[in-house]
């Protein structure tokens, strides 16, 4: 290890270790505030950032990555609809890609995991300095509220880079980096034998990302596949490509910073109708996928032979309400949970069971159709407030989920809230919806137990909360889910909640109220997807996640 790297690492080697112990702890740790504070990251960084931005539109995105031509985007943004017009540095054969990360993979390989580590580190400073371009970029391409971009785009998933860095340095330093003698008493001799283990990278990583959420669906993979030694290439979403080419650029300067080839990373865009994602994902070079989107294209991601791979896919996500201890601060918060975002999120609930003879709360019963009334004016009250409405929905992503949101209304059930008609003033041409509640009967599971992506929810009434149990596990066992909401007093019935939803690999969360939704995952505590169940194979970010992308390789040398 060279001194630049050595004192590289030994600059984060305090927060690194912070991080580990967190991540075993698994109390609140955040190494990056989340405001979108002047206090916190300089008076004029959001201004700044706005500028940074709006430079950078129609003009070509710039990388240390060479390149045989460049492409402009399909990028439009959600609140303007108009084209970004960036372009990038493309290859015309996607196996240029393959042959210089191969190239860039001897130096990376041979590196310490302290000088991976610290490159690394010194990235996730550099996309410090910049999260409020990354704010401006996110919005522009995913349709996240500003707040939703800055968060998620920059401090959520810097930390979840930083929590796969510290998993990495620690999984790979389990065992002993040195040589070890090893002395097996045989009576009035012994065998001595030198033994030295090697973390062998298991080869070139391929990342592969979402519409919605660029950057932190994609840099748990990218910065694991980094730390563990493999060079990774970044197939972005052709229509979110600017926030995660940030990423990559950042990773690129400090790589030529510190002497190793940019390849080590690079940025392989495409275009809606010429994809490459899939030539890229069968070479054979090829062995490690990080992917996540919709189940048919994450299937046959799965099915690839001879890849080792780390999925995020659809699920349908439940909510069973039991009891309420305190109605409106319950269905206030599921109001919102179901509204961030309009629905964009892998997390959001979908279906809730609510029991047709009601449910009992602090204050008395109330009817089934009480509770449902209390639900919908909530979402009512929260999208139609000036304030508010816009910043919680934000915009939609894709003229196919706005789509598929209108088109709920037709599916012959009852529509118990429809479009509330919510418009941006700052965006009039913005594309926007807010959520169609449907009751839809137990028995018409043909409807439920698919995922509507988008502003769709529907309440299912029940027998009881045992019959919405029953439900909310078979969809989970059968459809796949990354997450279920309850809500109930009663502890008894809360423990029968948690654990069957556990055996189909399902974490749950009760009663929530406040400032804290259930669509809502936090870095170094909560395992982001459990990786047991049709929504994903993987978790952010568990040791699997990490340990999965080496191969510890042993050799002896007889002594004497």
């Amino acid at each position: 290890m060279s001194t630049a790297t050595t004192s590289l690492y030994d600059a984060y080697a305090e927060v690194i270790d912070r991080a580990i112990a967190a991540v075993h702890d698994r109390t609140f740790f955040a190494h990056y505030p989340e405001p979108p504070s002047g206090k916190i990251y300089g008076e004029n960084a959001n201004a700044d950032g706005m500028a940074a931005f709006d430079r950078q539109l129609g003009q070509p995105f710039v990388l240390k990555q060479s390149s045989s031509e460049q492409m402009v985007s399909d990028e439009t943004s959600p609140y303007t609809r108009e084209s970004l017009g960036i372009s990038y540095p493309v290859e015309a054969d996607p196996e240029a890609y393959i042959r210089k990360a191969q190239a860039a993979a001897p130096a990376w390989r041979a590196a310490s995991v302290q000088t991976r580590a610290g490159i690394l580190m010194a990235s996730l400073d550099k996309l410090r300095d910049r999260f409020f371009e990354m704010a401006y970029a996110t919005m522009h391409t995913t349709g996240q509220a500003f707040v939703m971009s800055f968060q998620a785009s920059g401090p959520h998933a810097n930390d979840r880079a930083l929590e796969a860095i510290a998993l990495g340095v620690y999984e790979l330093s389990r065992f002993p980096a040195e040589p070890v003698t090893w002395v097996k008493p045989m009576g009035k001799f012994e065998i001595t034998l030198e033994k030295r283990f090697h973390a062998v990278p298991k080869g070139i990583g391929l990342c592969i990302g979402v519409s919605t959420f660029p950057v932190w669906n994609t840099v748990p993979g990218l910065y694991a596949d980094l730390i563990t030694g493999n060079p990774a290439i970044v197939k972005p979403h052709p229509l979110s490509i600017y926030p995660i080419a940030l990423v990559v650029q950042a990773l690129q300067e400090v790589l030529v910073e510190q002497g190793f080839d940019p390849h080590t990373v690079q940025l392989a865009a495409d275009k809606v109708d010429a994809p490459i994602t899939s030539a890229l994902a069968e070479h054979p070079a090829v062995k490690l996928i990080d992917f996540t989107g919709g189940n048919a294209y994450g299937d046959y991601v799965e099915s690839l032979k001879g890849k080792t791979t780390f999925t995020e896919k659809a699920g349908v996500n439940s909510v069973i309400i039991d009891s309420l201890a305190d109605p409106k601060r319950a269905l206030d918060n599921l109001a919102f949970s179901v509204s961030m975002y309009t629905g964009q999120m892998c997390t959001a609930p979908q279906n809730i069971f609510i029991p047709r003879s009601g449910v009992a709360t602090a204050d008395g019963h109330l009817s089934y159709a009480e509770v449902v009334a209390a639900f919908t004016g909530s979402i009512q009250g929260l999208l139609t407030h000036p304030k508010s409405g816009p910043g919680v929905l934000g915009a939609v992503q894709s003229e196919a989920t706005y789509d598929r949101a209108a088109a709920a209304r037709n599916l012959g059930v009852k529509v118990l809230l429809d479009d509330l008609g919510v418009r941006n003033p700052d965006f009039p041409k913005a594309r926007m919806a807010t959520p169609i509640v449907l009751e839809v009967p137990a028995d018409r599971a043909d409807l439920y137990s698919q995922e509507m992506f988008g502003p769709v929810v529907m309440i299912i009434p029940t027998e009881n909360t045992a019959h919405s149990l029953r439900l909310a596990q078979q969809l989970a066992g059968e459809q796949g889910a990354i997450g279920c909401t309850a809500y109930s007093t009663d502890p008894a019935v809360q423990e029968q909640i948690e654990l069957a939803m556990a055996e189909v690999f399902t974490p749950v969360s009760f009663n929530f109220t406040g400032f804290f939704w259930p669509n809502q995952n936090a870095g170094f505590s909560d395992f982001h997807v459990t990786g047991g169940n049709r929504a994903g194979n993987a978790s952010l970010t568990d040791p699997s996640f990490l340990r999965q992308r080496f191969v510890l390789v042993g050799s002896r040398t007889h002594v004497g």
